[in-house]
């Protein structure tokens, strides 16, 4: 059979609406079904212009293995399962976390699965899911605890994973996070060189490890320039609409803060409604510093100080740590922390 040119690639009669099988890729070249096999598998023995010409019919056919056939064989899945909170989250930090995993995983033998859940149930529900079930190699996981009992259950089970945040809890795993200690600090003192000194702090839930880390950070800016906190009685985790009307109580009371740092771009939108509907303005009576992992608040207000974190470097981080803890590197080398990227 001719090599012939990509577009003239076609189906044995009878198998459009089949899924093209190694047999398929055979019949198409000519060549025996080990050989399309090792050719795939990018054997040493297989000649270059063999293998060109295997994955060309397979892209043109639209080969992907058999994931059950591969797991037969191999024991693996080729997957990699990221546990995803599902909750109102507008900012697009779900989706470039997703973007940055797969363009890891392209051109490696890894799929990404989402596994959704609601950060409201039992968090543990995925991950012993995925454990007995066995459909994944690898997992990600998010919204880490200090001692967080999904980390101990996949340590103690050997499943390859990685962390977005870190525990406290003595355990050594693979992880990427980002330095709210710093943010939290360097977003007091930003409020305080524009000569705020009432500052709120809208913070993680305390249940989280980065709510410790936030509030250190923010508590050292104060204490380090003078500054005192107005107390705000809710998290991140809180509906829209209740920030929304907190902020604005807030700001029409006698003790309303000149300042207010957010550790969320999503919660910040309704901040900002919220000082808006008490009659106040951001940059003229008050200064509102955010997190962001989209170049989106400056579109509503330009006077908002934002810090990004880049979600897609974390997700690729992740992606690569898990990759390296399946092929055995030791968790120790497989941590890695960002810093906060000022727009001012």
């Amino acid at each position: 059979m001719k090599k012939g040119k990509a577009s003239e690639v076609r189906r044995p009669a009878g198998t459009t609406a089949e899924r093209p099988t190694l047999k398929t890729i055979a019949y198409m070249t000519g060549l025996g079904i080990t050989t399309i096999s090792r050719a795939l598998k990018d054997a040493p023995d297989i000649g270059a212009d063999t293998k060109e010409r295997v994955r060309m019919v397979a892209r043109q056919l639209g080969y992907q293995p058999n994931r059950a056939g591969v797991r037969l064989r191999t024991g693996k899945t080729n997957v990699i399962a990221l546990v995803l909170s599902i909750d109102e989250e507008i900012m697009g930090f779900s989706s470039q976390m997703v973007f940055g995993i797969s363009e890891v995983l392209t051109g490696t033998p890894y799929h990404i699965v989402v596994t959704p859940h609601s950060h409201s149930k039992d968090p543990m529900l995925p991950v012993r899911y995925i454990l007995d079930t066995g459909s994944a190699d690898g997992v990600i996981i998010s919204r880490i605890e200090p001692d967080d009992p999904r980390v101990r259950l996949l340590s103690e089970q050997n499943m390859p994973f990685a962390t977005h945040g870190r525990t406290d809890a003595g355990l050594v795993h693979p992880y990427h996070d980002f330095d709210n200690e710093a943010f939290a600090h360097q977003a007091v003192e930003r409020l305080v060189r524009r000569g705020r000194r009432r500052i709120a702090l809208l913070q993680p839930p305390s249940k989280l490890s980065y709510y410790t880390h936030t509030r250190a950070g923010f508590a050292t800016g104060l204490r380090e320039h003078g500054a005192r906190e107005v107390p705000l009685g809710l998290n991140i985790d809180a509906p829209l609409q209740d920030i929304r009307d907190a902020i604005e109580a807030l700001m029409r009371s006698d003790d309303a803060p000149d300042g207010i740092v957010s550790s969320s771009g999503s919660a910040t939108i309704a901040v900002n409604a919220g000082i808006e509907a008490a009659g106040k303005r951001v940059g003229r009576d008050i200064d509102l510093v955010s997190k962001e992992s989209a170049p989106i608040l400056k579109w509503i207000r330009p006077e908002i100080i934002t810090a990004f974190e880049d979600v897609q470097h974390a997700g690729r981080e992740l992606a690569k740590a898990v990759i390296a803890r399946i092929d055995g590197i030791a968790p120790e080398h497989l941590q890695s922390m960002s810093e906060p990227v000022w727009s001012d």
